[in-house]
């Protein structure tokens, strides 16, 4: 077992590895269906509000409202199935999102990540991974998206200590995904014209299988 950070890890929510990053890996399945239990589902805000296109607002009060939005949003994802959700997807300006993601070689990886920053990768990192994406937030639809298979993200906790999350393969993509939300962007930004306007074609002629908030 990787050396702790003893003072961390008695500030913080969740310990940390001797390189500074959480250990999301622990306790996963105790930790979201208690989050879950707490919490209330809520619909999902889709492509068009304009909540999802502008840049969110930073935490900056760490107290019992953020810790509901947490939950709610923990219960939110749960309902939707998903592996990833950000704040403004249920329709909150704030910079926070939780997560409850595989990566490639099946570990689980459990958190939440307040005003999250995407570090720039050195080139040598940099390997791209060409596979299918898809968003709560455009049902229905999945588009091929080049992204880098590592990813790190620096940010605070629910509590409001600095953490460093870092991620492999499908959750890299995650962690990618769920902070470019916060910024404003849909992963189908990313996407050129043809294959942005397929995907929406796909939402169109899709159902979804939650609740989601209509577009006036």
């Amino acid at each position: 077992m990787a050396q702790q950070d003893t003072e961390h890890e008695h500030a913080g929510v969740l310990p940390v590895d001797d390189e500074g990053f959480v250990l999301d890996t622990e306790d996963n399945a105790a930790r979201e269906e208690a989050a879950v239990a707490r919490g209330t589902s809520r619909p999902i805000t889709v492509v068009g509000n304009p909540v999802l296109h502008k840049e969110c607002k930073d935490v900056t009060e760490f107290g019992d409202e953020l810790a509901q939005l947490v939950d709610d949003m923990f219960a939110s994802q749960r309902t939707a199935e998903g592996v990833g959700l950000a704040a403004n997807q249920i329709g909150v300006d704030l910079k926070v999102f939780v997560y409850d993601c595989p990566d490639d070689d099946g570990a689980r990886h459990t958190g939440v990540v307040c005003n999250p920053v995407l570090q720039e990768l050195p080139a040598d990192q940099r390997r791209l991974d060409d596979s299918n994406e898809g968003c709560l937030s455009v049902p229905t639809a999945y588009a091929p998206l080049a992204r880098p298979d590592y990813a790190v993200v620096t940010g605070q906790d629910e509590k409001g200590n600095p953490i460093k999350v870092r991620g492999t393969g499908y959750f890299a993509r995650c962690l990618q995904h769920e902070t470019d939300h916060l910024y404003g962007y849909l992963y189908i930004d990313r996407l050129s014209k043809r294959e942005r306007k397929d995907a929406l074609k796909q939402m169109a002629e899709g159902t979804p299988r939650y609740e989601v908030v209509a577009n006036d």
